[in-house]
């Protein structure tokens, strides 16, 4: 749909019935306070039968967006990735909060700082995770040994101390 999802700003239109004309719908259908059922809003397709129900967030936020330039105002819509604390970072890694924080002050994962507080875009927290995992699976690999049911269990334990060696020299070096 969208090829790029940067922020782009919309100005009312100098015959701004249209807005105007939403604004009155959708003031005239908000919620009331009662009994009612809750109403229903759909975006509707050229099609018979082409419809769909807007979630709440993109109704409120298509009625702020209609009470704005209504009014004669512009509009930014500017989309964030979602940024986590330290600790959600941490649950999402799997290891506790101050790892993550001696993560960030090595460099290994990015973070913006906002007084005293870290926060961490899930992209990144999400790139980490999946960069760790290789490291590990490629670990996994070369610390593997292929046994036969006829080899000297004796010999095989010395095979893998070498290959368990030979992955730290790696690691280190």
């Amino acid at each position: 749909m969208s090829a790029e999802l940067a922020s782009q700003t919309y100005v009312p239109e100098e015959s701004a019935s249209g807005a105007a004309e939403v604004l009155s719908f959708l003031a005239a259908h908000a919620d009331r306070r009662g009994t009612e059922p809750a109403r229903r809003f759909l975006l509707v397709g050229g099609g018979e039968g082409e419809q769909i129900e807007l979630p709440r967030t993109v109704y409120r936020a298509l009625v702020q967006v209609v009470e704005a330039l209504a009014a004669g105002k512009a509009v930014t819509v500017s989309p964030q990735e979602p940024q986590l604390t330290t600790q959600q970072a941490a649950d999402l890694l799997g290891v506790s909060r101050p790892t993550v924080v001696r993560m960030i002050e090595s460099g290994e994962l990015a973070a913006e700082r906002n007084g005293n507080r870290r926060r961490l875009l899930l992209s990144d927290v999400l790139a980490y995770r999946a960069r760790r995992r290789a490291r590990q699976y490629a670990m996994l690999a070369a610390t593997s040994v292929d046994i036969d049911d006829e080899d000297d269990p004796a010999e095989m334990i010395e095979r893998l101390r070498e290959a368990r060696k030979a992955a730290a020299a790696a690691r280190r070096g």
